[in-house]
């Protein structure tokens, strides 16, 4: 492709979707949308396939890569964070977890630029060494209704809560405000932040909904789902173009 070289490379991870008999075999899968997105700012995306212990052939698709970008999902497996599974614990992915992990440390480590959203937040905080609440009614009972999915005509777009940023940070750089309503569609969060991350927006009952590293590395996770709100809030993507711009330097 002739315009390959303006155009950073950006890894999608996916998520399994079990088989379902007489009908499919069980599949990789992941929203059209972040692509979609993606694709806006300038990327070229790279869907990534789950390919569970086999480091080789991940190493060789992350060596291709300019960025990473990790979507929402389902929950992470407590054991990620040292943790027993809890009853209000939802769904899990081992192989996604696997995945992510790895390639959030490989990323970390080399300095590309990670975009994070809803679980991917939570994922990059379990990567450096932080922890989850699993389920925010039961472990966080003054947490506001965080779990706003789109149920019963309600839209991915609906804004659920405002949240706070902090000043000076790369998130308020981009977003150019101190209070920013946002969607909310998780039952999960970050507990314990991890070390070398730093809270940079909070909803208003505490709850930590933005991270990015304490230096200066592109690596920024939200807890909203900003690909949702692109078409109605266009200070959302600031956070996708700045992701690619971030990208496209690191691939020059």
């Amino acid at each position: 492709m002739a315009d390959r070289p303006e155009r950073p490379v950006i890894g999608i991870t996916t998520q399994t979707l079990e088989a379902i008999p007489d009908q499919l075999p069980r599949c990789w899968v992941m929203s059209q949308r972040y692509v979609h997105v993606l694709v806006a700012a300038g990327a070229i995306p790279w869907v990534v396939p789950l390919l569970e212990h086999d480091e080789a052939t991940l190493r060789g698709i992350y060596d291709a890569l300019d960025g990473l970008f990790l979507p929402g999902g389902v929950d992470i497996d407590p054991a990620a964070y040292g943790e027993t599974r809890s009853p209000t614990c939802g769904p899990t992915d081992p192989a996604r977890d696997w995945t992510e992990l790895t390639l959030t440390r490989w990323a970390l480590a080399d300095r590309k630029p990670v975009l994070a959203v809803c679980r991917g937040a939570q994922l990059l905080n379990v990567a450096i060494g932080g922890t989850l609440y699993q389920d925010l009614r039961a472990e966080h009972p003054d947490a506001l209704k965080h779990d706003q999915f789109p149920t019963g005509g309600r839209r991915r777009d609906a804004l659920s809560h405002e949240v706070r940023i902090v000043a000076g940070t790369r998130l308020g750089r981009l977003l150019e405000t101190a209070v920013l309503p946002v969607n909310s569609m998780h039952h999960q969060g970050i507990a314990r932040l991890a070390p070398g991350l730093t809270a940079v927006a909070l909803a208003t009952d505490g709850l930590i909904e933005g991270v990015e590293v304490d230096d200066d590395r592109f690596v920024l996770g939200v807890q909203w789902h900003p690909e949702d709100l692109v078409d109605v809030d266009p200070r959302m993507r600031r956070l996708f173009d700045a992701f690619i711009a971030a990208a496209r330097a690191v691939r020059r």
